[in-house]
């Protein structure tokens, strides 16, 4: 019977141990983040479903005007965020630093609007006297599964903006590489997937019928 034999890796699959799995070691580790982070916010979203299907009497204190139309213009406003982040890093793959800039600035513009309707919807419930273990309805939980989940949510945005914030300058004085770019579009990305569950989940099964 004839021994297998293995013939040596030929150079233009691995040259060598710098990526011998085809990623940038700063991609894989971004990946290795984002699939760590998923869990925590997976743990935290069923942890809402839970004790929201287990309280018969869960508040839907969100009515249309205007909690659900601000939420909508909220996830409009990270979905542009995430094309114009696209485009950012197109533009780095084509080497024009100024169109990298450009797109990066406006998606952290995004983030910051996003924040900025997001901190307004929790003051209106702050107003209407929901805290994180009270509420006008008597159901500790919901004040804090909402601000927990949200605020861990709108952490995430504030720091992207922060994070993009130091890659376009980083750009601009020609320090990062396209890989950089398309790194810190990876993580903006996975923050507006993660508020695709929320937006559904926290806000449009909550509208009030009144």
């Amino acid at each position: 019977m004839a021994e297998a034999t293995v013939g040596p890796l030929a150079a233009e699959e691995w040259s060598g141990g710098v990526s011998p799995y085809a990623v940038g070691h700063k991609k894989l580790g971004m990946w290795l983040f984002i699939l760590s982070d998923s869990m925590t916010f997976a743990a935290l979203l069923i942890g809402y479903s839970y004790v929201r299907v287990a309280n018969t009497k869960w508040p839907t204190p969100f009515h249309i005007w205007p909690s659900i139309v601000l939420a909508t213009v909220m996830t409009v406003v990270l979905l542009s965020s995430s094309l114009t982040m696209v485009m950012g890093v197109a533009a780095a793959k084509r080497g024009d630093r100024k169109g990298v800039v450009r797109y990066i600035l406006l998606t952290m513009l995004g983030g910051l609007a996003f924040i900025v309707l997001h901190l307004n919807e929790w003051m209106d419930l702050i107003h209407e006297g929901v805290r994180l273990w009270s509420n006008p309805w008597g159901i500790p939980l919901f004040g804090a599964t909402f601000f927990t989940l949200t605020g861990l949510h709108m952490t995430h945005v504030a720091t992207g903006v922060i994070y993009l914030g130091v890659i376009a300058g980083g750009v601009a004085r020609g320090k990062f590489s396209d890989e950089d770019v398309e790194v810190s579009g990876l993580y903006w990305h996975f923050v507006d997937l993660v508020w695709m569950f929320i937006f559904p989940l926290v806000y449009l099964l909550s509208v009030t019928g009144r």
